[in-house]
């Protein structure tokens, strides 16, 4: 029998948003984790707002909407305010109520600068990797670096000679058969992006380096940092990393980092290097000592799990071009996604079924 459509029914529901959201939802984790690390920074938020006034959006709703950006794949804070205006999902996960408004974007931008201001993001990124800590997720001996441009809000038309007049002649530009370097040429949308190859046979980009440290046994973040994009910023920013890593034994890494600087740091450090040889012998930093060990294969074998973040950045969290400008701004953001990474891995892996 066919049904009819009963048109418009009641105004008001009945059905709270707690019932509405299925109890096995994958969110459900992720926000029992969110909610016990925004406890935890409750006291830091407190020193970066005033006591008089009117008041904000609460920085907990702000790093929540800004979560569900990462993890729903949201393109724009305009397009995550409206997500937000009809999508019952993303407003019990946000924490707000049927009824409650939705910000304008412009005020969800300029309340997120002080979460900027404050650092928020390490912050955050630290209490995730606690958590994990806690649940016995993390390798404290074992781990992985390695390296991934994103890409800069610039293009390459902006890449201009430093002398060159604020206001040059109008009309197009050329580059054809003019040799352009970063000691002499800059970008004019974003200064600090950097142009920069990540390898034989492609494009040169305005980007920055992005660095991430893992953890061997689950593949989770415990490191990142952004840096201006040059040759060496790869083995040196993995140098300030792992110092961090106090227990640390093995490191796992690609032939970018088979050089002699990376790997006399990691010895003296106490650290053996798991770094991937290259062909020529005349130009690797890497013997017997080190190769010749069973561990070093199981290291290189678990090294290209970091390639894993570097991807979901890129495509969930639409990180492989970034939206902002400035070392600052897209460092918070890189920290932040990875972060994000870091929560779904560990739902992941708390939801998985005991052999």
């Amino acid at each position: 029998m066919r049904g009819k459509e009963p048109g418009q029914r009641s105004l008001y529901s009945y059905v709270s948003q707690e019932e509405r959201i299925p109890v096995d939802h994958p969110l459900r984790a992720v926000r029992t984790m969110v909610d016990e690390v925004l406890r935890r920074l409750s006291g830091r938020f407190a020193k970066m707002y005033s006591s008089t006034g009117r008041p904000s959006i609460p920085p907990e709703q702000l790093l929540r909407a800004l979560l569900i950006q990462a993890l729903y794949t949201v393109r724009s804070e305009r397009q995550l305010m409206e997500q937000l205006d009809y999508n019952l999902l993303f407003r019990w996960f946000v924490g707000l109520s049927m009824d409650d408004p939705v910000w304008d974007a412009t005020s969800f931008t300029k309340n997120r600068e002080r979460l900027l201001e404050g650092d928020i993001a390490q912050a955050f990124f630290q209490e995730v990797v606690r958590q994990a800590r806690v649940k016995h997720l993390l390798s404290e001996e074992h781990f992985s670096v390695d390296g991934t441009l994103i890409e800069a809000w610039a293009g390459h038309k902006s890449f201009r000679k430093k002398d060159e007049p604020k206001d040059p002649p109008e009309g197009p530009k050329s580059f054809h058969g003019e040799q352009r370097t970063n000691q002499t040429h800059q970008s004019t949308t974003d200064r600090d992006a950097r142009l920069l190859r990540k390898g034989l046979g492609k494009e040169a980009k305005l980007a920055f380096l992005g660095h991430a440290v893992i953890d061997n046994r689950h593949g989770l973040v415990v490191g990142t940092q952004l840096t201006h994009a040059t040759g060496t910023a790869e083995p040196a920013s993995a140098v300030k990393l792992l110092k961090r890593c106090r227990r640390a034994k093995t490191v796992g890494a690609d032939k970018a980092y088979d050089q002699k600087f990376f790997v006399s740091q990691m010895r003296n450090q106490g650290i053996a290097p798991h770094v991937a040889q290259k062909s020529d012998p005349r130009y690797t930093a890497i013997d017997a000592r080190t190769t010749r060990h069973s561990s070093y294969l199981i290291s290189q074998r678990a090294r290209k799990r970091i390639e894993e973040c570097f991807g979901w950045i890129k495509t969930v969290a639409v990180l492989r071009k970034t939206r902002h400008r400035g070392l600052f701004r897209v460092g918070w953001m890189f920290t932040f996604v990875l972060a994000a990474y870091n929560l779904v891995r560990m739902k992941n892996l708390m939801l998985a079924p005991v052999a």
